[in-house]
């Protein structure tokens, strides 16, 4: 029996790794506290609950994060029109600054020693959720079994992990066939690895259609009416949901792209973006209709380095804070209504006004 080494939160997903994780940190002779998040994926957070005290965790926390990710982070990417080289929406990269900041939140109050979470060594998300931990606490003290020769080298391979699984009766929704590997948060789902690690490998979308959706944009979005039924939702989470099942349903936001990570390797990822697009396109629309043109050239420069750092994992640096002021200060005038359509995957811009517009009908 190993020496006890204190408690742990573990960032929970229910999954073949954190799964696995818990179960091994339990070994190594740490008290678990499972930490999941809800930020807008489709789970079954009970049965994940049910499922990880099974396991052996002392405590189970599920935090419904899904308002404060959009009101506190991916608004202020819609802010910027963040976009990571040129095509990135960062769903991703916004939500785990979100999700690891509540896992500080409830190692502080648990008055534990450790985090934990099941990001490979070869992804962002290691860098993404460290930076925010230690940014919040710097005495934190992270265990990524990903990157522990005494883990990586015992399950070299997803077979040893589904061996090890069913060795201590874990049930997992995964067989070693799965084609792919995906995540869902509010803004989007992603698909990686598996098969799509063969570029050249096609992804058959499944969507197309028609709808028409009209949007009001001041700062942050207000608004949003449907010009077709007059149906109106004003919260922001609620407006990000509606517009997530109208584009959704039509194909808006899907993209293929090779991407570079910041540990210095490219990578397939294959992402749904719906709402998110939408509002890239209305707000950059607005923007240009009420923004005087020098400051949208800097603004532009710092969206730039905004979609960067934030792609990175520094959205609780100083230089981030830093921009998010000066950005949202460019944004005070950036107030009116768009009118868009949504048409086989396509977002079109249909018309705008603005009380703070900078156009001149007369001079034209």
């Amino acid at each position: 029996m190993a020496q006890p080494k204190g408690t742990v939160v573990l960032a929970y997903s229910g999954g073949l790794d954190t799964s696995c994780i818990l179960v091994w940190l339990k070994e190594q002779g740490y008290d678990v506290i499972a930490y999941l998040a809800n930020i807008g994926q489709k789970e079954d957070f009970e049965a994940a609950r049910k499922k990880a005290l099974a396991l052996g965790a002392k405590k189970v926390y599920i935090e419904d994060i899904s308002r404060e990710f959009v009101e506190e982070f991916i608004w202020p990417a819609v802010q910027a029109n963040a976009l990571y080289e040129d095509r990135y929406l960062l769903g991703t990269a916004l939500a785990r600054p979100c999700i690891a900041r509540k896992l500080v939140e409830i190692t502080q109050r648990e008055g534990a020693q450790y985090v934990a979470h099941g990001a490979t060594g070869k992804g962002n998300d290691q860098v993404r959720f460290e930076l925010t931990c230690y940014a919040l606490c710097p005495n934190i003290k992270v265990v990524a079994p990903w990157r522990l020769p005494e883990f990586y080298q015992r399950f070299p391979g997803r077979r040893e992990l589904m061996d090890y699984a069913k060795k201590h009766g874990i049930p997992v929704p995964v067989t070693p066939q799965t084609p792919w590997s995906m995540d869902e948060n509010l803004m989007h789902i992603s698909y990686e690895a598996g098969i799509l690690e063969n570029p050249k490998v096609i992804d058959h979308g499944r969507l197309a259609g028609v709808a028409a959706t009209g949007l009001r944009a001041s700062r942050v979005p207000v608004k949003v009416t449907n010009a077709g039924d007059g149906a109106t939702r004003r919260s922001a989470l609620e407006l990000f949901v509606y517009l997530n099942d109208i584009a959704g349903k039509h194909g808006v936001g899907r993209i293929d792209i090779v991407e570079n990570r910041f540990v210095g390797m490219k990578s397939r990822g294959i992402y749904e973006t719906p709402a998110g697009t939408i509002l890239y396109h209305a707000h950059l629309d607005i923007e240009a209709f009420t923004m005087d043109r020098e400051v949208r050239k800097i603004k532009q420069g710092l969206a730039l380095k905004f979609s960067e750092l934030v792609y990175n994992g520094f959205w609780h640096s100083p230089e981030c804070e830093f921009l998010r002021q000066c950005i949202g200060r460019s944004q005070e005038a950036v107030v009116g209504t768009v009118r868009l359509s949504v048409f086989k995957g396509q977002v079109y811009v249909l018309g705008r006004e603005s009380p703070r517009s900078l156009y001149n009908e007369e001079l034209v």
